[in-house]
């Protein structure tokens, strides 16, 4: 072993973060959750500097980020001191107001993914109606304004189906599946009471959920990570396989272009998983979609997986292309 060794000739460690050197691209990260942590470390690879705004010091990223601004998603005075000097603005997950967004947007901030994509995964509807326009497969839905709204579509399309609330639920939150009509009319009567709008869909017979994870650049490049197999436990997904056994060419590569189709037509920057079922007849229909410039749930394989990382692929720097299993041109 060589070097100084004596530590009292040794340097202490700064006590605040060095200024980052002026041609360091910098990242602001709204939140500081730990897929924020994941790109922190592939930031660090690419030579860019991710800023995170946290709740508290000790949030995941905030603990090995040398940039934090503590703060509120929320709070758009906190959205503001984030954004300053930075070269794009992002986030770790999709609860950041999009009015907010739009401020930002309008004083000049590179927003990625932007707003009007976003709006898409953070309420349900919303979603269901964008996805029925760009003609993908989806399960038959209603809006949810009072009880009989359930009732008739139980009637027209069958029991049991399932009641969720078009915004703020995640991981089995916010999701109700029932095969009873007097049950179904105490839970839409309860949340509609609380304040929280709902949409009923029917339940799709599936053998399985598939997510098909993709990345944008700013210039229209796409790319796409094999389709994967996700295993839900107790509303949650626990298990991902990848890539999907025993799942055909045509319905990967129909999975897959769905993806590129749906980033594309939002403008997305950055990465997305579009999530599935596969039907016990071997069609597909769409779920949801979560768009970040980090890791959805479904693709945090690719962090340390694959040859490529998600977080390289959808980096906003472009000076070098490193890219996943498919890259494709979206229209």
């Amino acid at each position: 072993m060589t070097g100084n060794n004596d530590p009292a000739q040794i340097p202490a460690r700064p006590t605040t973060p060095r200024p980052a050197k002026a041609s360091m691209p910098v990242v602001t990260m709204i939140g500081g959750g730990q897929l924020a942590r994941m790109t922190h470390q592939a930031a660090v690879a690419l030579g860019q500097t991710l800023r995170v705004l946290s709740g508290t010091a000790d949030e995941p990223a905030a603990q090995v980020s040398p940039d934090v601004v503590l703060g509120s998603h929320t709070d758009l005075d906190a959205l503001r001191r984030a954004a300053v000097g930075s070269n794009a603005l992002t986030f770790d997950h999709e609860h950041v107001p999009t009015e907010h967004l739009e401020v930002l947007v309008a004083e000049g901030v590179n927003v990625q993914p932007p707003p009007h994509a976003l709006i898409f995964a953070q309420d349900k509807l919303l979603m269901r109606r964008k996805l029925a326009e760009l003609g993908a497969p989806v399960p038959a839905y209603a809006e949810v304004t009072w009880a009989e709204d359930v009732v008739r579509f139980g009637a027209e399309h069958g029991w049991p189906l399932v009641i969720k609330a078009t915004r703020g639920g995640y991981d089995g939150r916010g999701v109700w599946i029932t095969d009873d009509q007097d049950e179904a009319e105490a839970i839409v009567t309860e949340q509609l009471n609380k304040g929280v709008p709902l949409i009923v869909e029917e339940m799709v017979s599936m053998r399985r959920e598939l997510s098909a994870m993709v990345a944008r650049s700013p210039f229209g490049q796409g790319a796409t990570w094999p389709v994967v197999e996700t295993v839900q436990r107790n509303g949650q997904c626990a298990v991902v396989i990848a890539p999907a056994p025993e799942l055909s060419s045509a319905v990967a590569e129909e999975a897959e272009q769905l993806a590129l189709r749906i980033a594309s037509e939002l403008g997305v920057v950055g990465s997305m998983a579009v999530e599935l079922f596969e039907t016990t007849d071997g069609t597909l229909s769409s779920t949801s979609w979560r768009c970040a410039r980090t890791i959805p749930v479904t693709g945090r394989w690719t962090a340390p997986a694959p040859l490529s990382s998600n977080n390289i692929c959808a980096r906003f720097s472009t000076t070098r292309s490193e890219t996943p299993r498919r890259s494709l041109l979206s229209p």
